[in-house]
This record gives C-alpha cells, sequence and structure tokens, in this order.
C-alpha cells in the first residue's frame, strides 16, 4: 500500500545478525500506519569500503514518508573483510527482512534498493539469491526462506567492477583504484561477481524486474558501461526501466523541493514500488 499521502516516519536501529560478538544492525524507516506497506533493503555506496547505514537517510526517510518500509544495512567492509563477505551480508538481511517485515507492518515481498557500489551488490544478489557463496550465513529458524528479491531499484551502480577497474586505470582515479583492490583483490574476482558477465554467460539466474536511475555526465560510473548491461538485461527477456537525473548531488542525495530532481528521483522510485507491489 503506497499512497501520495505523507505518513509520519518512526526510525530505530535493530539487530538482524550476530558475527564473532559483534551486532550488525539495520536502521528501520517505518511508516506510521497500519500497512501492510512495501518493505525493500537498503545498501549503501561508497566504493564497497567506506560509509554505513546512515547514508542514505534522506532518501530512506522520504520513501518512508511515501508508505514505504525500509531497512539500511550494515555490512563488513574492508579492512575487516573483502568480497564476498558483504554480499553474503546483504544476502542474510534480505531474508531476515522477509521473516520480520510483518513487525514492521511491512510485507514479506521484499524489494532493494542500492546506490553506486550499493546498486551493484543489490543487482548481484538479486541475480543469484541462493548462490552457495553468498547464501553461506544461517538465518536462524528460518532455513526454507531465500534472499530472493520481487524487484530491484539500482542507482548509478558499479554494475560492471572489472569495467570500471579498467576505466578507473585508464584515467588514474587513485581512489577507485585502491577501493578496487581493498574489496575484490583480483581481477578474476571483479569477473567473477559482475552482473554484466553473470548476465551474459550464466544460464541458471534470477531475473527480477530493474528500474536503473542513472546521473546525466556521470563521471564516475561510465554511461557504455550501463548501457552494456541494459541491452544485456534486455536480451534475456527481463525488465529494465532506466530514467535520468540531471543535477542529482554527487554523494548523499537528500531529496528537497529546491533540488527538483530529487524529488523525482524519489516520485520514480516509489511509482515503480507501486507498479510492482500493486
Amino acid at each position: 500500500m503506497i499512497t501520495n499521502d505523507e505518513f509520519e516516519v518512526d526510525v530505530r536501529d535493530v539487530e538482524y545478525q550476530q558475527q564473532a560478538g559483534k551486532a550488525w544492525l539495520a536502521r528501520i524507516y517505518q511508516p506510521k500506519g497500519t500497512g501492510p506497506f512495501p518493505t525493500i533493503v537498503d545498501v549503501h555506496g561508497g566504493a564497497w569500503h567506506n560509509g554505513d547505514r546512515t547514508n542514505n537517510a534522506g532518501i530512506d526517510r522520504a520513501l518512508a514518508a511515501k508508505g514505504v518500509v525500509v531497512a539500511a544495512v550494515d555490512f563488513r567492509q574492508p579492512p575487516e573483510a573483502g568480497y564476498p563477505a558483504s554480499i553474503c551480508d546483504v544476502n542474510l538481511a534480505v531474508r531476515w527482512l522477509k521473516a520480520h517485515a510483518a513487525e514492521f507492518n511491512g510485507t514479506a515481498v521484499i524489494g532493494a534498493f542500492g546506490n553506486s557500489s550499493g546498486g551493484h551488490q543489490v543487482v548481484l544478489n538479486a541475480l543469484r539469491p541462493r548462490h552457495a557463496s553468498y547464501s553461506a550465513l544461517p538465518l536462524p529458524n528460518h532455513p526454507e526462506i531465500n534472499a530472493s528479491l520481487a524487484y530491484v531499484i539500482a542507482g548509478w551502480p558499479v554494475i560492471d567492477p572489472l569495467y570500471r577497474f579498467h576505466f578507473a586505470k585508464e584515467f588514474n582515479h587513485q581512489e577507485h583504484i585502491k577501493a578496487h583492490i581493498d574489496y575484490w583483490r583480483t581481477e578474476e574476482a571483479m569477473a567473477e561477481g559482475s552482473p554484466q558477465k553473470i548476465v551474459e554467460h550464466d544460464e541458471q539466474v534470477d531475473l527480477p524486474p530493474i528500474l536503473m536511475l542513472l546521473k546525466a555526465n556521470d563521471r564516475n560510473h561510465p554511461l557504455e558501461m550501463q548501457e552494456r548491461f541494459i541491452a544485456s538485461y534486455r536480451k534475456r527477456g527481463a525488465a529494465i526501466e532506466v530514467h535520468t537525473f540531471d543535477g542529482l548531488p554527487e554523494h548523499r542525495m537528500v531529496p528537497s523541493p529546491s533540488q527538483p530532481e530529487t524529488m523525482r528521483a524519489i516520485d520514480t522510485i516509489t511509482a515503480f514500488i507501486r507498479r510492482q507491489t500493486g
């Protein structure tokens, strides 16, 4: 149930897993209402190695105000752990949210939003929700739940890590080069965890509907990389909807009427979720 009305929003942190005595948290943005509300996981960007569950607070709160339950999750990052640790964490977070969505007046039909490297992670999880390496963390009391996603919203994703690594080296973007090496370690891993390669070569993949949000003149996420994935996804017979925005901030978008494109992005996301959830 998404409406055009604005809901008041409750925000709180809850634990979704424990590892080595450390609690990993999800920040829940819950509309004040009876629901049931569409429910999504939010996976932040930060080149796989920085940021936390508060990165997309502006986006998450705006979506909750429109009637969407959002669970923004923390996950392992370098130097603590590289690929595929964060993918395992996101996979578990999706399963955990399916099991607990009703507690937040949400639905167990789960979607996901991710931006930049977070966009990569949600698409990778969507393609391979049951992959043995990604679903390795157990969900206590619910072994029957898998991490399949009903739909995905990918904001300016690093959809082909190997392509972006070569792009960063070509233009000597040292920050991005280091981030790739810290997280992936090898080019072989970048190829193994590339949604582009998976869609091109893997026969057994899930292909949920994707909403892809792109930034005009994006210097960090090459348009050629995005267009190749869009074409490959459509070639598989899968649905992918693409919208381009001019003037979105480079980092930590906070939707505001003073920046009309940020509001258009929120409206585009909520309209997409409405179509996927009825």
